[in-house]
C-alpha cells in the first residue's frame, strides 16, 4: 500500500537509522506484531517490558510507511469535540478517552526520556475558533474541559490578538500537549526492544494468517512462518485490508516544513501549536530546529497517483493560508508530502479482537489526528486483552461500541 508522497521529513532527515534483518527462518513466539511503524513500535515495546516474548515484522524497512509522514501532534483533544463525543457516548466514556490521551503524554514523555534524543519537547496548544460561528460552540467546549479538571484558559478576540498575534474571534490554550520525531522514536523502541532479546524483522510481508482458539499462524511472502499465542495488526491503514467489513475511510492529508526560522520570527509559534475547527483544520508547530511544520487541506483521495499530483499545489495553499493568519512570516517550503489517514465515524480508535479472526488476534488502529497518544492508550489495552485483565477503555475503543 502506497502510504505517501513526496519527502517527508522525518524520513529524509534522520534516513534508514538502523538496519534490521529479513525473516529467513520459522519462528515461534508469544506475541507477533505486524507494523514497523510508531503503533507497532510502542505496543510491542510496552509487551516487552512487561515479559512477553515479542517478535515485530514490517513489510517495508521500518518506520517507513505512514509514520515517515506523521506530523506528530501529540494532543490530548480529539478531533472529536468533548461534548459530541459525551452526547455519542455519555459524558463518563467522554472523559474517559479524553484523560486517558492526556495520561498518553506523559506516558510518552517518559519513554522518550527512557529512549533519549527524539526531539521530544512539552508544547501548548491553542485551538481557535475559524468564524465567528464557531464561537458558541467552542466556548461550549472550554467551559465542559474546565468544569472537569482540564487545565484550559479562555482567550477573546483581544486576547488572541495580543499572545498570539493573529485574528479569531476566540481559543481555548492548554498547556498539555508536545511536539516529537515519531521516526527516531520508533527506531530507538525497537533498537532497544532488539538489545533486550526481542527480533525484530523488516522486508518481511505477512500474507496469510490462520487463527485457531490456541494459538495464530502466520506466513510471510518468502514462505516463512511464525507460530504465535496472540497476533497484534498493527500495520496502519493497511490493516484494514485484513477485514472484510470498512471499519474507516482513508483519506489524504497534506504538510511542508521550512528550513529553520530566527526565533524571532517564530515568536510564540517556537512553544505553541495551532489548529482551529473548521474541517479540514490547519495546524502548525514547530520542530526542534526551529523550522514550522504546517498541515492540513485533508481531501478524500485515496489514489496515491492523483494524491502525488497535488502536494506541490496543496503546499502552496496551505502557504497561503498561513500567510493570512501571520503576513509578516514569508515561509517556503524545504520539504512537502502527503500521507495517508483514516477516520472513523466517531474519531475513536479501534484496539482488541475482530469476531472475523477470533480473540487471538488483535487490531490495533490508531486512526485519526490523535494516532500517537491513540497508540500509548493502546500498548495498555491491548496488553490488558492477552493477559485477560479488564481496563477501562477496552469497551469504548472496541469493535464493538454502538454505532
Amino acid at each position: 500500500m502506497d502510504l505517501k508522497s513526496g519527502y517527508p521529513f522525518w524520513a529524509v532527515r534522520n534516513g534508514l537509522m538502523q538496519a534490521f534483518p529479513r525473516l529467513e527462518r520459522d519462528l515461534q513466539c508469544d506475541v507477533l506484531v505486524i507494523g514497523g511503524g510508531i503503533t507497532g513500535a510502542l505496543i510491542a515495546d510496552h509487551l516487552g517490558q512487561h515479559g512477553h516474548d515479542v517478535v515485530v515484522v514490517e513489510q517495508r524497512d521500518i518506520g517507513w510507511g505512514s509514520t515517515a509522514a506523521s506530523t506528530a501532534l501529540l494532543q490530548y483533544e480529539i478531533d472529536t469535540p468533548m461534548q459530541a463525543l459525551a452526547r455519542r457516548y455519555g459524558l463518563d466514556q467522554a472523559l474517559l478517552a479524553y484523560r486517558a490521551c492526556a495520561e498518553a503524554i506523559g506516558q510518552l514523555r517518559q519513554l522518550a526520556r527512557q529512549v533519549g534524543k527524539v526531539d521530544f519537547q512539552p508544547a501548548d496548544s491553542l485551538y481557535y475558533a475559524s468564524r465567528t460561528r464557531d464561537l458558541s460552540g467552542l466556548i461550549d467546549e472550554y467551559e465542559l474541559r474546565r468544569k472537569h479538571g482540564f487545565a484550559v484558559h479562555w482567550l477573546d478576540a483581544a486576547g488572541v490578538r495580543a499572545d498570539y498575534g493573529f485574528n479569531a474571534p476566540g481559543a481555548i490554550l492548554s498547556d498539555l500537549a508536545a511536539r516529537m520525531d515519531p521516526y527516531r522514536m520508533t527506531y530507538r523502541l525497537l533498537a532497544r526492544l532488539q538489545r533486550r532479546g526481542s527480533q525484530v524483522f523488516d522486508r518481511t510481508h505477512i500474507t496469510a494468517l490462520e487463527a485457531t482458539t490456541r494459538q495464530v499462524h502466520a506466513r510471510s511472502s518468502d514462505g516463512m512462518r511464525i507460530r504465535c499465542k496472540h497476533l497484534v495488526m498493527a500495520a496502519g491503514y493497511a490493516s484494514q485490508h485484513w477485514l472484510d467489513p470498512r471499519v474507516a475511510r482513508n483519506r489524504s492529508s497534506y504538510a511542508f516544513v521550512t528550513d529553520p526560522l530566527p526565533e524571532a520570527a517564530l515568536g510564540p509559534l517556537r512553544t505553541t501549536m495551532l489548529w482551529e475547527t473548521a474541517h479540514p483544520y490547519l495546524y502548525l508547530r514547530s520542530t526542534a530546529d526551529n523550522r514550522l511544520l504546517v498541515g492540513g487541506e485533508d481531501d478524500a483521495l485515496d489514489v496515491p497517483a492523483r494524491r502525488d499530483a497535488r502536494v506541490d499545489a496543496k503546499a502552496r495553499t496551505l502557504v497561503d493560508k498561513v500567510g493570512k493568519l501571520f503576513p509578516q512570516l514569508r515561509l517556503t517550503p524545504a520539504f512537502a508530502w502527503a500521507g495517508t489517514f483514516a477516520e472513523t465515524r466517531d474519531g475513536l480508535p479501534f484496539f482488541g479482537p475482530h469476531p472475523q479472526w477470533g480473540p487471538r488476534v488483535h487490531f490495533a488502529m490508531a486512526y485519526g489526528g490523535n494516532g500517537i497518544t491513540y497508540s500509548m492508550t493502546g500498548a495498555g489495552i491491548v496488553r490488558a486483552t492477552i493477559e485477560k485483565r479488564p481496563h477501562p477503555l477496552k469497551a469504548l475503543f472496541s469493535f464493538d461500541r454502538p454505532g
